[in-house]
């Protein structure tokens, strides 16, 4: 049993940290933790209160709303309340609430309920207040009751009427709404601190409130605010008898109003629309955090009231975390299969959007410098959906408390893989590269990776760690390889010259059988529980005993198969096996399309190769440069002769029906995988794109079709299911898309490079 005044003391230390970290968020626009963090703290206040309510006090942060009024600005009291909601993290809760909130409806009016659902906006709430439809002043939430005057700030956006259109509006009358930056304006914004040398903005909703709160009304108007309104507070003479017809009669009067609200029927209509906006959250206009749901109707919601800081008529749904604060123990550089040297962080592993994340790339020394992130700071993480993790800034009000004191990234000089000197391969370029790939261990290792790769041989079997225990051995590379220390490769490959000669029909066993010697280290284990020592294992092969010999595994023979049937792929993926610097799967399917042959390719001039639609002249530059060096047509040359496919099948038979046009293949297709799709479109003289413009002739849209049909259907682009794709293949466009101009597909490298 926890003793009364360890309860008592871990209560009073909880509910101070809340108190501090609110402080920081609403009034200083510094969140000192993230939000999930911050959720987790405030359910575990709210769960001590619950199990000992002898331990409330009047003034805990779960009896109050928001935050206090900035002594910067002027204090104004609002007409009625500004309220918080109460959040709910997982659907079974919100399940829960909804099935309370419907018991309480019937209570009132016998009827179902009707539930007016909208996306959470993540940005600051402000209170207008207009009198015989003229704006009169603007405040924050403050503390709900009382708020900051931001009158001058507010009428510098220009979407938030002065004047209210037409008439009826009541004598008095108080909207309530968020203030947020859209998120394409925030990057662009960002994008502007950066090219000034300033650091970037963690957030948009820090980003909103911090403008919000600038001194100059000037300064205000710089940035790119806007507002949707979503409620009401004092209306006297307003006849609408629900916030859904509120809306409607705002949006008259000229209010910014939001256009993502739906009225709904019941739990599943929500579940769907919560599904539905979680897969969609990064194409809206704004950045949201959750869905909210409120009984629509006025009289239940007045006959439901309120508890001291939420509605009992209305809830937030929060998504999982995208955003989190974790500690940047180091930052580290990783050399890249094309020599790219790229610095990413270190960190204290942390869960965000639903993995765990401990690295995150910095892209290049110049990032590292404009985000202002040093080693040891606390720092924001973002990982939006698929996206990978991104480090936001640091957490500067936190720098000085870290011990041991941060310190500066300084970019190595020379490569942590072989000591080669490292230098821009232009003089212009921001990267800086290893410019020995020949012999460079790790540049080595990132290609063999690369060449198993799905979008290369796809050899499922030859993973990371394969491709370390492969190209262990040569050169200085004194770091340690994968989380632990460096493999005993026996030196099997020396470059990917010889990855053939792995095949299950290669006629020269000698480099199957040096396998045999390839060793890794792996923690001793008594009965399933690591011991803390480390010994040399075979990798490839298993333990020899005193019953049975070492012989190849299970996974060994299937490398052997796999390495085989990769023989078979066709020519665009032998080139995307290459790592030819800015080469990827689209501009090897135009350059596979156009040359047929992999003698053809080698053989263009620059002229020709970059006059095939899709490639271009930067292209063409570095496939001319990568067949000048010996030993890269070396590798060419043993592929060749170890039987991989050089030539594609010229099928005259099949028709050139899309000659011209740029398609967009999203989603699942029943009878087609995705590279049979695009396989299909450049067979018929298209270009398959990976993304929507204004370019994009057709979308192929098949189920969860996500972002790409929403931007489809915003520029007016023609969506087709499977059926309209087969009748598009056979017979073309009726009548034909004219033509239009094609970018150039230069394509990111292995590790985010573009030219």
């Amino acid at each position: 049993m926890v003793p009364a005044e360890s309860l008592r003391e871990e209560y009073e230390n909880l509910a101070d940290l809340v108190r501090r970290y609110r402080f920081a968020y609403y009034q200083e626009d510094t969140p000192l933790i993230s939000d999930a963090e911050f959720d987790e703290l405030f359910r575990r206040l709210e769960e001590l209160e619950a199990l000992h309510p002898e331990l409330v006090s009047n003034d805990s942060p779960t009896q109050e709303v928001g935050g206090e009024v900035s002594a910067a600005f002027a204090a104004v009291e609002h007409l009625q309340r500004m309220y918080s909601l109460e959040d709910v993290f997982s659907l079974e809760e919100l399940e829960a609430w909804l099935v309370k909130a419907q018991a309480g409806i019937e209570r009132v009016s016998g009827a179902q309920g009707a539930w007016l659902t909208e996306l959470k906006i993540d940005g600051l709430a402000v209170n207008l207040l207009y009198r015989d439809g003229k704006l009169v002043r603007a405040a924050t939430r403050g503390d709900g009751f009382t708020g900051e005057d931001v009158t001058h700030n507010v009428l510098t956006i220009k979407e938030i009427p002065q004047q209210l259109s037409g008439s009826g509006f009541p004598a008095e009358m108080e909207v309530r709404g968020e203030v947020f930056i859209p998120s394409k304006a925030f990057a662009d914004f960002n994008e502007a601190l950066i090219a000034e040398g300033k650091a970037p903005l963690a957030n948009p909703r820090n980003a909103a409130a911090g403008s919000l709160r600038q001194k100059d009304p000037a300064e205000t108007a710089k940035r790119p605010l806007r507002m949707f309104v979503h409620g009401i507070g004092v209306r006297d003479g307003l006849p609408t008898s629900s916030q859904s017809e509120t809306y409607a009669k705002l949006a008259e009067w000229g209010l910014p109003v939001s256009p993502y609200s739906k009225v709904l029927g019941g739990l599943d209509e929500v579940l769907e629309f919560i599904a539905e906006y979680g897969t969609k959250r990064h194409s809206l206009l704004h950045e949201i955090d959750g869905i909210v749901v409120k009984i629509d109707d006025f009289a239940t919601q007045r006959a439901l009231g309120y508890t001291s800081r939420v509605p009992r008529w209305a809830v937030a749904y929060k998504y999982p975390p995208e955003e989190v604060h974790t500690k940047l123990l180091d930052i580290a550089v990783n050399v890249g299969r094309t020599g790219r040297v790229t610095p990413y962080g270190v960190m204290v592993p942390v869960k965000v959007a639903g993995s765990t994340v401990e690295m995150a790339t910095l892209h290049n020394q110049d990032v590292v410098k404009a985000k202002g992130v040093k080693i040891g700071d606390v720092v924001v993480l973002r990982k939006a959906g698929d996206v990978i993790p991104e480090i936001v800034g640091p957490v500067l009000a936190l720098r000085d408390q870290q011990v041991p004191p941060v310190r500066d990234f300084v970019m190595p000089t020379e490569c942590p893989s072989c000591g080669t000197p490292l230098a821009p391969a232009k003089e212009a370029d921001v990267d800086i590269r290893c410019p020995n790939a020949r012999s460079c261990p790790a540049q080595l290792r990132e290609r063999v990776f690369h060449l198993a790769g799905r979008g290369a041989f796809d050899i499922e079997a030859l993973g990371w760690e394969a491709a370390i225990a492969l190209t262990s051995g040569h050169g200085p590379d004194p770091a340690t390889v994968g989380g632990y220390p460096k493999q005993d490769g026996a030196g099997v490959l020396e470059n990917e010259a010889r990855i053939f000669d792995l095949a299950a029909d290669a006629p020269n066993p000698e480099l199957r059988d040096s396998l045999a010697e390839v060793k890794v280290w792996r923690e001793k284990r008594s009965k399933g529980v690591g011991t803390g020592e480390w010994e040399l294992v075979p990798y490839f092969w298993t333990k020899p005993t005193a019953k049975t010999p070492s012989k190849p595994t299970a996974s060994t023979e299937k490398l052997f198969a796999e390495v085989q049937k990769a023989k078979t792929q066709p020519l665009w993926r032998v080139l995307v096996a290459l790592s030819i610097r800015h080469v990827g799967p689209r501009a090897s399917r135009a350059l596979a399309t156009r040359f047929g042959t992999m003698e053809r390719i080698r053989g263009a001039s620059e002229e020709e190769l970059a006059g095939v639609d899709g490639v271009g002249p930067t292209i063409a530059v570095a496939l001319v440069e990568w067949f000048t060096e010996d030993w890269h047509r070396e590798i060419v040359d043993r592929w060749a002769e170890a039987g991989v496919r050089m030539a594609d099948e010229q099928d005259e038979s099949t028709p050139r029906t899309l000659e011209g046009l740029t398609i967009v293949v999203t989603g699942t297709l029943p009878n087609f995988s995705r590279d049979e799709a695009k396989e299909a479109i450049l067979t018929r003289g298209g270009k398959a794109s990976g993304s929507v413009s204004k370019k994009t002739d057709y979308l192929v849209a098949g189920e969860s079709a996500g972002t790409k049909l929403d931007k489809a259907e915003q520029l007016g682009v023609p969506v087709l299911d499977e059926e309209g794709f087969r009748k598009l293949l056979a017979d073309g466009p009726a009548p034909a898309a004219a033509e239009e101009p094609t970018e150039e597909l230069i394509e990111t490298n292995d590790d985010g490079a573009t030219a």
